[in-house]
């Protein structure tokens, strides 16, 4: 954890993190090709620049240069800031704001542009992870994973064809796959409850302005209730329970595409989305309600979940939200380190940082918190620049697994110290942060991360 021991020294490498242990000069299929300019082996879309290519853009000797050799850029900042936590050298700083691992060798993937009708990136994402393993199994070498990535679509239950397929990717070679929990902590995007004999009323605003708002709700397929909408006029419709398909309503200005969803191989749950658009270029503002009222109920377990809260204004939300089951997919997946914020400067849970089920419901929660808040870590185009968010406190965790895997399985400590063993090795080092009677709990899970308190044994085998 920041400023609270530390974790096993790092061997080897250099000082700058593009020239650590040698790689391939250029791989299989790539033809010599600098920038390498078609598909890596095995995939139908993107490009890949080997380390000869980076290499030799950093020597180049001005950006417009280096552009020319390896012409990728980080516009939004994101990426370079995580990977300056994860991994950065500090040279800039002397050395004061150097990376949890600064001497690792990197292999950084960026997701592109989610096709056409497609869901958020999930296609991409997969692609992204079936590439960095691939390369780890080629390599012979462990890999730690970072990805300070989510959204808010799914029931949140680890089910869906995402969160299997990371859960499946993870039991491959050896490596470690830690995500961000998310920001919609304390947002207002969901709203829970359950059904009995009486009819229910959620209210949510939609704020002025606004071009775009859905809402997921996911029940019991075996329930049924009926949907009616109210609009801020008080104007209202029904919407008659369906098996299945898409149907379109007109209220205010707005017409509402509702879509009804059914079980499938990665999902038990039933998904109701009800898409708002503006029959001009803003949805009418104001008060809407959705009342549901009971036909047939078995349990009457209901979610509600807007759009993150990058999708929307900061005014959309639920009157009466409900902060947990906030944590976003895919750190819902199970066999992923799931990792939440804490402000390390009042030593307390982070307000925005996503939350899990409550109680053991689902077992679905963080695993651990690391410092979200105020980091100040590298700046694309040059310089330091703070962040706030679990985006940034995930790379502390993929850093400090980096650190374990290489004590374990690099240096033959423990040959075994990768996925699940590595992550149960984490959960016990965590600290306990003050104001919680629960451990582990749906906001920090077992605590703040601390991987000297793991206290790692050398061993020769076993699993």
């Amino acid at each position: 954890m920041a400023g609270e021991g530390q974790p096993p020294e790092n061997l080897g490498g250099q000082d700058d993190i593009a020239e650590g242990e040698r790689l391939p000069e250029r791989l299989e299929g790539q033809d010599g090709i600098v920038g390498g300019g078609q598909p890596p082996e095995g995939f139908a879309a993107g490009v890949e620049y080997t380390k000869a290519d980076i290499d030799e853009a950093l020597r180049a000797g001005s950006r417009e240069a280096a552009y020319a050799i390896v012409p990728e850029r980080d516009l939004s900042g994101h990426g370079t800031q995580v990977t300056g936590i994860a991994a950065g050298n500090g040279r800039a700083s002397g050395g004061r704001y150097r990376g949890v691992a600064p001497e690792s060798d990197l292999i950084i993937v960026k997701l592109g542009v989610p096709r056409e009708g497609g869901f958020p990136r999930t296609t991409e994402l997969m692609q992204a992870l079936e590439y960095v393993v691939r390369k780890s199994e080629e390599y012979r070498r462990p890999v730690a994973v970072n990805l300070s990535f989510g959204n808010a679509y799914g029931s949140h239950r680890g089910t869906s064809l995402l969160e299997g397929y990371i859960d499946r990717i993870a039991d491959r070679g050896r490596n470690v796959i830690a995500v961000g929990t998310g920001n919609e902590g304390n947002t207002g995007g969901h709203a829970s409850g359950r059904l009995s004999q009486q009819a229910q009323e959620i209210e949510f605003i939609v704020s002025d302005f606004e071009t775009v708002m859905n809402l997921q709700l996911w029940k019991n397929y075996a329930d049924e209730f009926r949907i009616t909408i109210v609009h801020p006029n008080g104007r209202r419709i029904d919407v008659i329970q369906r098996e299945s398909g898409a149907y379109r309503y007109q209220l205010g200005n707005v017409t509402l595409l509702v879509y009804y969803g059914t079980p499938s191989p990665y999902q038990i749950q039933q998904e109701i989305f009800i898409d708002f658009i503006p029959d001009d270029t803003y949805l009418d503002s104001g008060i809407w309600r959705v009342i549901l009222t009971p036909e047939r109920i078995v349990t009457g377990d209901y979610e509600l979940w807007m759009p993150d809260s990058r999708a929307r204004s900061s005014g959309s939300r639920f009157l009466q939200p409900s902060p947990e089951v906030t944590m976003t997919i895919p750190s819902t997946a199970h066999r992923v380190i799931a990792v939440g914020a804490y402000d390390h400067r009042q030593n307390a849970y982070a307000s925005f940082s996503g939350r899990g089920w409550p109680g053991a419901v689902y077992q679905v929660r963080p695993d651990l918190v690391a410092p979200g808040v105020a980091i100040t870590t590298t700046a694309a185009g040059g310089g330091y620049v703070s962040a706030t968010g679990t985006s940034f406190a995930t790379p502390f965790v993929t850093g400090a697994a980096a650190m374990l895997m290489q004590w374990g399985i690099v240096q033959g400590n423990d040959p075994y110290l990768y996925g699940e063993k590595l992550r149960a090795y984490l959960r016990r080092g965590a600290r306990q942060l003050p104001g919680f009677t629960q451990w582990p709990n749906n906001q920090v899970g077992y605590g703040a991360l601390c991987a000297s308190g793991t206290r790692l044994a050398p061993t020769g085998a076993g699993a």
